[in-house]
């Protein structure tokens, strides 16, 4: 295949989940280190700062099911608010954004987005596999570990 015959694959998908937390203890699930509390074989590996503290600019890779990059977009606690760029070479390259809104003191309603782009073939077939159902179930998978994990605790 030639560079001028591959078409890359675009989507955005979305789906939303209820957490009986407070939205700022949702939030905290939701950076890095927060999801190393829920979210099976994730280690962030962190780069830049060095220590992991949360912020824009902040970039670490993690390598769960393949090596990915990631870097700190947006980082608006006081919002609820989210984003990261990630890339996961030779593959595909995407934006996550997460929106944590409180629907009472104890209860937070949970947006997650992924707009995802392939770089190559092999990305295109990642982001097909990654169909409405496909993405459905892995979201419906979030709440789940976090209560699991919570109830650990």
């Amino acid at each position: 295949m030639t560079a001028s015959a591959f078409r890359a694959e675009h989507v955005v998908r979305s789906a939303a989940f209820t957490l009986e937390l407070p939205r700022d203890r949702a939030f905290e699930l939701f950076t890095p280190e927060g999801e190393r509390a829920w979210a099976p074989g994730w280690e962030p590996r962190y780069l830049h700062p060095a220590g992991g503290r949360a912020g824009e600019g902040m970039v670490f890779t993690t390598s769960q099911t393949e090596e990915t990059i990631w870097m700190m977009l947006r980082y608006e606690p006081a919002e609820g608010r989210v984003e990261y760029l990630r890339l996961t070479p030779g593959s595909r390259l995407g934006v996550v954004r997460v929106v944590c809104t409180p629907l009472s003191p104890t209860g937070t309603r949970v947006n997650v987005s992924y707009e995802l782009t392939a770089l190559t073939e092999s990305g295109n077939t990642a982001i097909r596999q990654l169909d409405d159902a496909a993405f459905a179930s892995f979201i419906a998978g979030w709440p789940e570990a976090i209560n699991r994990a919570l109830a650990k605790a």
